[in-house]
């Protein structure tokens, strides 16, 4: 089947689940919509794609959207809980030793496999470095998608019947307005700035380089233009379509009782994240929702465009996000390594 065929197949689907979830109230429908309906859709066979230009072009709204929230203010604020962020990404490490436990003693993997599949980073970037180390990049691949979807899918419910809102979270969101020259030296920017940290094989960088052009632009008080509420709109789409296009129809036969403790150990680690969101809370001046996100074991994508919807704290919460993904990112190799030097498994 042409590619272009399958890529409106798959964007009709997204489309129509974004739209269905509107109807139905269901929070964040542009993202968990698309999301759901694209995941199903390709479990059950669709033939369906997401092009990685376009999951590019929604991080690259999505990054640039937080940019705008990062004024100078913010910046000292955020600077004001480093030791808070620190916290963050040292309890990262935590949950990765408990998944690697719960998937070498519970599903019978193996140490290497079963911690990439645990690390709380980028999941593409997981995939890579257990590529890299010798163990099973697709049950890794597996593990991360998975453990993005439960954290993706539950948290906005659990605010949502909590009745959790901007206005309690104590949210700082800076009023947007259009200029349509400066939203086309934005784009330029961004874009620019994306396509460098792909050349240098960074991190996330169709969210990460957007989101730095403008952060630093905003932090000196330089702010081209607003972003319109539909182009936002668009990116959730992209992000939810992306997100759900990695389920492929043997999804649910792969090792079911492996993914059956991945799911466990997500729980128990959101669980745990809320836990620890709530001591944070006790200890610092940051709202407890901003905490809870900024701590939960999502991708950065996904828990900024929740924070920024709901406007829960996005600048913060994305600072926490960043923070632990690039410290898992850099230290998942060498502390694997120590680990199975330890225990003697490698």
């Amino acid at each position: 089947m042409n590619i272009w065929i399958r890529v409106c197949i798959g964007v009709f689907i997204a489309l129509l689940g974004a739209l269905g979830a509107g109807r139905l109230h269901i929070p964040m429908p542009w993202m968990l919509g698309a999301l759901v309906l694209t995941a199903v859709a390709k479990m059950a066979g669709s033939p369906g794609v997401c092009l990685p230009t376009l999951r590019n072009a929604g991080q690259w709204v999505i990054g640039a959207s937080l940019g705008l929230y990062f004024t100078p203010a913010m910046v000292r604020l955020i600077a004001g809980n480093a030791p808070f962020i620190m916290m963050g990404m040292l309890f990262a490490l935590v949950l990765c030793c408990l998944g690697t436990f719960m998937l070498t003693r519970f599903a019978g993997l193996d140490l290497r496999t079963a911690w990439f599949s645990s690390a709380v980073g980028g999941a593409s970037e997981m995939t890579g470095l257990a590529e890299r180390y010798g163990a099973r990049p697709d049950m890794v691949a597996s593990a991360q998608g998975l453990r993005v979807l439960m954290v993706v899918l539950i948290i906005p419910f659990v605010f949502e019947a909590l009745g959790v809102s901007g206005e309690q979270a104590g949210a700082l969101v800076r009023p947007d307005f259009l200029y349509l020259p400066g939203l086309a030296l934005l784009m330029l920017l961004g874009g620019a700035a994306g396509w460098l940290f792909q050349v240098l094989s960074l991190p996330n960088p169709w969210v990460l380089g957007p989101l730095l052009v403008v952060a630093l632009l905003t932090g000196n008080d330089v702010v081209l233009s607003g972003l319109p509420v539909e182009m936002t709109n668009l990116g959730q789409l992209c992000i939810g379509w992306s997100l759900g296009d990695k389920f492929g129809s043997d999804f649910l036969r792969r090792a079911p009782r492996y993914l059956g403790v991945v799911a466990a150990a997500n729980v128990l680690n959101l669980g745990l994240a809320f836990g620890f969101a709530y001591l944070l809370f006790r200890l610092s001046d940051i709202p407890y929702p901003t905490l809870a996100l900024g701590v939960s074991p999502g991708g950065i994508a996904a828990m900024a465009i929740t924070a920024k919807v709901l406007q829960l704290g996005a600048p913060m919460v994305t600072s926490f996000q960043v923070a632990r993904m690039v410290f898992v990112l850099v230290l998942s190799g060498p502390l694997y390594q120590g680990l199975a030097r330890l225990l003697h498994a490698d």
